[in-house]
């Protein structure tokens, strides 16, 4: 059954709706005295969520009080709802540069669609759950982030004692909305869920012990079920995106005897489809090799591209920012991922199902000699602790055969000095990045072949200690500097 138009769901409940507008008109004047009072804890939803957000976005925040938050994420066009008159004149008032509009979120029709949208301690006000969650919908592009925290259950008696000892103030909570209830809300509504997160432990600011709970402890089980806010980052229902140009970035070092048969085996994927070999530090003939098969096969789009740098994370950085069309593929130059595979990835990219199309080398047995035995365990290893860092769930973050849309590297790459070049093989800085814009990471099966030529790039251990600090750094960024105090 369609939801009931906005006009006739506000005249139904109209006492709900000026009940809370009136609380709130009257709460305004006193708000700049309870956000000082709280302000480590308006000072942590404010770095977690610049954290998530990039600036420059376009951002819609319903329910958005005083406006500092909105304020804090510097949007490109930054809108903000709320149900009350007076909430809304004082966010105008302390950010002129914002727009601000009063309206219930569950009556909300801009007529226009933003990039993330903010539901910062709104459900426990929230007259129509459902309703809500439909007008954030009609506010959606098919790329647009919903970004929500809300308070957890487990907090309810001491959120209650604070209110009577004037530690926090009181406002008239209707609903504790449980993480578990989201899914049915968003399935309803047209979205599915990213990530699930719990943060802040400690919402006072007492030096270094508040850095070290909210961004150790509170990452730890049992200490993860009592932060007192959870975090959920959806976008809407994936719908097909187009993917009519692709760009194959296939970085080679010492692969010579690679290079005609990748050629002749990596299929037209479309009409214009460009292979891009990226060479530098051969000591063999792989140079010579891909100027070959240029020339011999004038008929398809292959092009050299000169590495500027050293490792295979500056090769793929090289022969992105080379790439001319809308779809990028990383191959590797040793065969060990089937380019037969290609139009499996460019399928799940185009329909929609992930946003960053990971190759999993870990799920069909994979064939006698093709991986070492500590490098099954060391797979597996970073696999847990990528899970455990960003939320999401990805088997093999080590394989080299990952695709994306141009449009969303761009972002990946606009936003990476947050990180620093700190991967010299390209698959964390992918991986980390999407994660962090909350692009949905979705692991395809690959068949992992032996190398047939050539000897591994790989050191085990050199290696494995790099990615093990590697990924420390990026739990430092993850977890813990998120909270540490702005500068």
């Amino acid at each position: 059954m369609a939801a009931a138009p906005p006009t006739t769901r506000r005249a139904a409940d109209a006492v709900a709706y000026a009940s809370l507008a009136a609380f709130f008109d009257g709460f305004a004047a006193d708000e700049p005295r309870w956000r000082r009072r709280n302000r480590t804890y308006h000072r942590l939803l404010e770095q977690i969520y610049r954290f998530q957000i990039p600036e420059d976005a376009r951002v819609l925040e319903i329910g958005s009080g005083s406006g500092d938050l909105l304020a804090a994420l510097k949007p490109s066009a930054g809108v903000g709802v709320d149900v009350s008159r007076g909430m809304v004149e004082l966010a105008r008032s302390r950010h002129p540069e914002l727009r601000f509009e009063v309206a219930a979120g569950e009556d909300l029709d801009l007529g226009e669609t933003f990039d993330f949208i903010v539901l910062s301690d709104l459900m426990p006000f929230v007259h129509d759950l459902l309703a809500l969650m439909e007008r954030v919908a009609a506010h959606s592009h098919p790329r647009t982030r919903v970004v929500i925290n809300s308070y957890s259950r487990v907090w309810r008696p001491l959120l209650r004692l604070a209110e009577l000892l004037h530690l926090k103030p009181y406002k008239p909570t209707r609903n504790w909305v449980a993480p578990s209830d989201f899914d049915n809300l968003l399935e309803l509504s047209g979205f599915e869920r990213l990530t699930t997160a719990a943060r802040i432990l400690l919402p006072v600011q007492i030096p270094l012990l508040t850095i070290f709970v909210n961004g150790m402890l509170a990452n730890l089980w049992p200490f993860n079920q009592f932060c007192l806010t959870y975090w959920l980052v959806a976008r809407p229902r994936p719908e097909p995106v187009e993917a009519d140009t692709v760009s194959i970035v296939c970085p080679c070092r010492n692969e010579a005897g690679n290079i005609a048969p990748l050629v002749s085996r990596v299929p037209e994927l479309v009409a214009a489809t460009e292979l891009i070999f990226v060479e530098g530090g051969s000591t063999d003939a792989t140079r010579a090799e891909i100027e070959r098969q240029i020339q011999l096969h004038p008929e398809r789009d292959i092009r050299l591209v000169d590495q500027p740098g050293r490792g295979k994370g500056d090769a793929v950085r090289a022969g992105f920012a080379a790439a001319r069309y809308d779809v990028l593929m990383i191959l590797d130059g040793d065969l060990s991922v089937r380019p037969e595979d290609l139009p499996k990835f460019k399928s799940a990219l185009a329909d929609g199902r992930g946003e960053l199309i990971n190759g999993s080398r870990l799920v069909y047995d994979v064939e006698p000699g093709a991986m070492r035995f500590l490098n099954m365990v060391g797979n597996r290893v970073f696999s847990r602790l990528f899970k455990a860092v960003t939320g999401q769930r990805v088997k093999d973050t080590l394989c080299g055969t990952k695709v994306l849309l141009k449009h969303d590297y761009e972002q990946i790459a606009a936003t990476r000095s947050y990180f620093g070049e700190f991967d010299p093989f390209g698959d964390f800085d992918l991986l980390f990045g999407a994660s962090r814009l909350g692009l949905k990471i979705v692991d395809l099966p690959v068949r992992y072949q032996p190398r047939v030529y050539g000897k591994t790039n790989i050191s085990r251990w050199r290696h494995g200690l790099l990615l093990l600090r590697m990924t420390f750094f990026a739990f430092w960024k993850f977890r813990i500097a998120l909270f540490l105090p702005r500068r």
